[in-house]
């Protein structure tokens, strides 16, 4: 009897320890689009850099394969990451990730987009369903990020401009990575800087980017700068 008692206060212990090692606490990820000093909004003006306005009308983006890194060594990647952010819908704009509560990590890694191994594996369910309007075709794939708006400096029909970057095959790639610094804690949050993308390109002449191209490779790279911790 005492054997059986001493075992069963031994199943006790490694159940408590088994439950330990597979506690999970929410890492939340704060995405907080900005233009300027100016919290971002869709359908309100903002000013450009030589006194010219801008509207937006629409931001969307793919953000997937969240990873968490301790000094560039992965310690965590989200199984079926793939997550469409869009500015319309404000509950994609707070991923909730599920991480051992013990775990060590001082990067967080992401991508702007869909990898080329789900791109060819055909379009699916969920975020990356056709009907959420980020799917080209079975050719082009999927579409990583739409930007539209107007603005009296575009030379175009009302002034309109479009962004849709996407590709996902050589030369014309445009799946982008960011790493960024990080502290452990429950919630990382990440300024987005709309403006300076916009900053960055030839609005007045290049006012349309929507298909597969060395130019939708350059706007991809750009992308990049945008992503950084707030704060910082």
């Amino acid at each position: 009897m005492k054997k059986v008692i001493q075992l069963f206060y031994c199943l006790i212990i490694v159940c408590c320890i088994q439950s330990n090692l597979n506690a999970q606490t929410p890492l939340t990820i704060h995405l907080n689009p900005t233009y300027g000093t100016n919290i971002f909004d869709l359908n309100t003006t903002f000013s450009l850099d030589n006194n010219d306005s801008i509207t937006f009308e629409m931001l969307k983006f793919y953000l997937s394969n969240i990873a968490l890194y301790h000094n560039e060594i992965a310690v965590w990647e989200e199984k079926n990451s793939f997550h469409l952010v869009n500015y319309e819908n404000s509950s994609s704009l707070k991923i909730v990730c599920d991480i051992p509560v013990d775990l060590n990590y001082n990067q967080l890694k992401f991508d702007i987009g869909i990898d080329s191994i789900t791109n060819v594996s055909g379009a699916m369910g969920g975020d990356l369903d056709p009907t959420k309007g980020m799917y080209w075709t079975w050719q082009s794939g999927y579409v990583n990020f739409k930007l539209e708006g107007t603005s009296n400096i575009c030379d175009s029909y009302k002034n309109e401009f479009q962004y849709h970057v996407g590709g996902y095959q050589a030369p014309y790639a445009t799946l982008q990575s960011v790493v960024l610094p990080v502290k452990k804690g429950s919630q990382i949050n990440i300024e987005i800087a709309i403006k300076e993308f916009i900053n960055s390109i030839h609005l007045k002449d290049e006012s349309h980017i929507m298909s597969l191209g060395a130019k939708a490779v350059e706007l991809s790279e750009l992308l990049i700068t945008m992503f950084k911790i707030q704060g910082r």
